[in-house]
């Protein structure tokens, strides 16, 4: 089976089951995270703030990557993805599933990326030699649209490459066992696989070649609709975690009940968040980000998913992918 046919059998049944999402109880909701993901909506998670402001029960499921998410909220057993990556949100919206982007929840060009393994001696004077290595990709999400433009960048044809769908832990066992030559993917895997290799590109040079890095809180577009008051409340718990992080002063506090909740040790979870920035609401609210800038890379990486015949089209517009004003309701609570 081709990549992309896996890719688009995917979003295929993804817009087959947004049609078909069931009832859900009205005292309480499921919101879907990632492990080894460490970040300040964590500490509130722990806390029980999120129960507390939006006076229903939070579920909270842990998932391997955002095409999971997008898949689990058309079946209408998640509400709320924390952290969804760009590149699976668009995936989904580009097959028809109606979501929408809610907030930016994180920014991480240095925790997202491909590792090369070290028997190959490869770097990025010798990207060339990567035509015809197997690499670990998960198909749909940041890292894949990070993989192929690294690509693009250095000229390597992606046709002949071996590319392997597998979520990051896989991807990272994978290398380490000498099973694939390259492994993209993010967080406690990327710095598991970095011990068996070395990165091509860094965050800064990926960031001047247009390849932004960051997660979206989303949501499916009717249940937002539904609940926009509840969903106000729970990104401003979000925003208050991220303006509680912002103080240097409360990391100590908050560091070890993080590293709890994301299942990572004090020291791993502290370097992780060193390579993470969280917007402030207003700074989301910009243009930089969600007043404009968001829906153009949006359609842009929409367009390289063509390209590379991943996804079979692409909308003409993300305008209506983005919903703010539970954003800016939350910033004057």
């Amino acid at each position: 089976m081709t990549l992309k046919s896996r890719l688009s059998g995917a979003v295929a049944g993804l817009a087959m089951m947004a049609g078909a999402a069931p009832a859900f109880a009205a005292d309480e909701i499921t919101v879907a995270y990632f492990l080894e993901w460490p970040m300040p909506f964590e500490y509130a998670k722990q806390m029980g703030t999120y129960d507390e402001a939006l006076g229903v029960k939070v579920n909270w499921v842990s998932f391997e990557s955002g095409v999971k998410m997008s898949a689990a909220m058309a079946s209408g057993d998640v509400q709320l993805s924390v952290s969804q990556g760009v590149p699976p949100f668009v995936v989904a919206t580009s097959a028809g599933q109606d979501l929408q982007i809610l907030d930016v929840a994180v920014s991480y060009a240095d925790n997202d990326n491909c590792v090369v393994a070290e028997k190959h001696e490869i770097d990025k004077s010798s990207a060339a030699e990567l035509a015809g290595k197997k690499v670990a990709v998960p198909l749909g999400t940041a890292a894949h649209y990070g993989f192929l433009k690294q690509m693009n960048h250095f000229g390597v044809d992606v046709a002949s490459m071996e590319v392997v769908d597998m979520d990051p832990p896989d991807g990272a066992a994978a290398i380490a066992q000498g099973a694939v030559d390259m492994f993209c993917g993010w967080g406690g895997s990327l710095r598991r696989a970095l011990e068996h290799g070395n990165v091509l590109l860094t965050g800064a040079e990926k960031t001047d070649l247009g390849i932004l890095v960051f997660d979206v809180t989303s949501g499916p577009a009717g249940w937002v609709a539904e609940n926009s008051d509840m969903v106000a409340k729970f990104l401003k718990v979000t925003a208050d975690a991220n303006a509680m992080w912002a103080d240097p002063a409360n990391h100590e506090k908050m560091l070890p009940v993080i590293a709890k909740d994301a299942g990572m040790d004090v020291d791993a979870t502290r370097d992780t968040m060193a390579t993470f920035s969280f917007p402030t609401v207003d700074e989301q609210l910009s243009a930089t980000w969600l007043g404009g800038n968001a829906q153009t890379f949006m359609k842009g990486v929409a367009d390289v998913f063509v390209e590379a015949g991943s996804i079979d089209g692409a909308l003409d517009s993300y305008e209506n992918a983005v919903n703010s004003g539970p954003l800016s309701s939350a910033s004057g609570m």
